[in-house]
């Protein structure tokens, strides 16, 4: 018999750093939660960056309510206009207006559909959890990583694994299952191909959700060895095709330096042991210790260590983000021919025929980032870069036609980018062990798609709508790699999969650097604060006059 299934919803967006109009944002998530569907999922997740200025992020949660709440607005108020429609058989206007006033209404008067569980920001990335069922969310876990300036968050990525459970919901069995998210950044600008693949490899080291040195007390040295290796577990990579992404580095041309035989030219999966030899023959091993630093660490160990990263065996993996992989490694030349949405598909100019020349496709196939993660097929044009125009300069946008006839937001594209699709939703296909057990279940993708452009961003919307099966630690468990003659044991397929051997090992050390890190972004974050935004003025200015009138009492009394 099939499982039970969850029905998920994960948005990414790239906010530009403004706030969005609710009531707009609203009407284009209406359309995304009735693509393919009529009901509401059970989880909504948003990976927003750059959802908010720099000081705001690096000060955390006091300010940050004021930028999450618009999301929560926008999604009841689809949610509630989903749950009130009465959909005519022609659809006309009046009765979708009724409709959007009925949702308006009822946002008013009763409770949210949909409740905030947990929003967690590491910088200007952030990642908000929604339940329709809040009762049914257990053992909600976080991690965090920064890419920037001495390890902030600039750039970065924020994880939340949950286990969600049907026995709260109508008609539940009782079933239960785990869930990772990963919300992520990855280094802007078209050249920047080795450190967005660097930006991976520090999520798979780094992005934790318990400290590996707690996990495994004594087991690491107590300082981080000195090593300039970038594939030993703790180490720091060279610049500039280091994981540091910061916006400062951001022009750097990394070919420029790049060395003649470079370790993002091979697989993640091979860059381990001194020789072609050793590469061979203990690459895939799960029983291979690769922290020459730590000798006495055991299978057991390594798989304590496999439980509290990303790809945690049991654990359903989603990630999405502005991943900023582009199609090109330079910027375009002037006149370049740009993907056009409106040009039929056997036009040149159709954006289908630039999706090819997508970099992420490319490094995943070559297994150079993203490991193990699953694509729906792309059937929608880039969702970067936008140049949203004025009313008074329509007449010059891309779209036209649609500003005319159904009021979008006018744009055409930025001459300086090339239109990319930087903004995407992976993940962790079902283990070729659980095919096997269950060859019934599966993850199955009801949508993938773009919302449209609105005025605050020069990104689109991208979002992934999909079922997974509710499948529990036993269903999901691998089998053991030696097991005694007719029991399940692993097979070749298994050894090659990133849940049994990392695609980089875990990095002991990155929740030390992390806690360093945040400190160093409240104090930047505050002194940004204070000298770069009108609150801060405010305070300085309030600061002086008092100052000012204190001195005054002073030599007055």
């Amino acid at each position: 018999m099939a499982p039970s299934t969850l029905d998920l919803l994960f948005i990414t967006f790239n906010c530009a750093k403004n706030l969005i109009n609710p009531a707009v944002f609203a009407n284009h998530l209406h359309g995304a939660l009735l693509q393919n569907s009529t009901g509401l999922p059970d989880l909504v997740v948003f990976s927003l960056q750059e959802v908010a200025p720099l000081s705001y992020s690096f000060i955390g949660s006091y300010f940050m309510t004021r930028y999450y709440s618009p999301y929560e607005e926008a999604l009841n108020r689809a949610a509630a206009r989903v749950l009130t429609t009465t959909t005519s058989t022609n659809g006309d206007a009046e009765a979708a207006q009724v409709s959007s006033q009925a949702a308006a209404s009822s946002i008013e008067r009763a409770p949210y559909p949909y409740t905030l569980v947990r929003a967690k920001n590491v910088g200007m990335t952030a990642i908000l959890l929604f339940a329709r069922d809040p009762a049914a969310i257990h053992h909600i876990q976080e991690a965090m990583i920064g890419f920037g300036v001495q390890d902030m968050g600039n750039k970065g990525a924020v994880g939340l694994r949950v286990t969600w459970s049907d026995s709260h919901s109508s008609g539940g069995t009782g079933s239960s299952t785990e869930l990772t998210f990963v919300a992520t950044h990855l280094a802007a600008m078209e050249w920047n191909l080795k450190k967005r693949n660097a930006n991976w490899r520090t999520i798979v080291s780094g992005l934790t959700f318990k400290n590996p040195k707690k996990v495994l007390p004594n087991m690491f040295p107590a300082a981080m060895p000195a090593t300039t290796d970038t594939d030993q577990p703790g180490s720091r990579p060279p610049s500039p095709a280091s994981a540091s992404s910061s916006e400062g580095s951001e022009e750097e041309d990394d070919d420029a330096v790049a060395p003649e035989r470079d370790a993002d030219s091979a697989p993640l999966l091979t860059r381990q042991g001194s020789s072609s030899l050793s590469r061979r023959s203990t690459r895939r091993s799960p029983n291979r210790n690769p922290y020459p630093d730590s000798p006495d660490l055991t299978p057991a160990h390594l798989s304590a260590l496999q439980e509290v990263s990303i790809f945690k065996p049991t654990s359903h993996l989603f990630l999405g983000g502005d991943l900023n992989y582009r199609i090109s490694s330079t910027t375009p030349p002037a006149r370049s021919p740009f993907p056009s949405f409106y040009h039929p598909p056997s036009d040149p100019l159709h954006w289908s025929h630039f999706l090819p020349r997508d970099q992420l496709t490319a490094e995943r196939a070559a297994g150079r980032t993203l490991n193990g993660l699953t694509e729906a097929p792309i059937t929608f044009g880039p969702s970067y870069k936008y140049d949203v125009l004025s009313d008074a300069e329509a007449a010059n946008a891309e779209n036209f036609a649609q500003v005319q006839a159904d009021g979008e937001v006018p744009w055409r594209w930025a001459p300086h980018r090339w239109p990319s699709w930087c903004d995407r939703v992976l993940f962790l296909d079902l283990a070729p062990w659980v095919k096997r057990r269950q060859p019934e279940s599966k993850i199955s993708v009801t949508a993938y798609d773009i919302l449209p452009l609105m005025r605050s961003s020069d990104h689109r919307p991208v979002f992934l709508r999909a079922t997974v099966p509710v499948l529990g630690t036993e269903e999901m468990a691998p089998p053991p790699a030696t097991a005694a003659e007719g029991e399940e044991t692993l097979r070749d397929e298994d050894v090659r999969d990133p849940r049994i051997v990392l695609p980089v090992p875990i990095d002991p050390y990155a929740w030390e650097r992390r806690a360093a890190a945040r400190r160093r972004e409240v104090v930047a974050g505050w002194s940004m604060f204070v000298w770069a935004t009108k609150e801060g003025a405010t305070l300085i200015g309030t600061a002086l006059l008092v100052a000012g009138a204190t001195w005054w009492l002073w030599r007055v009394l």
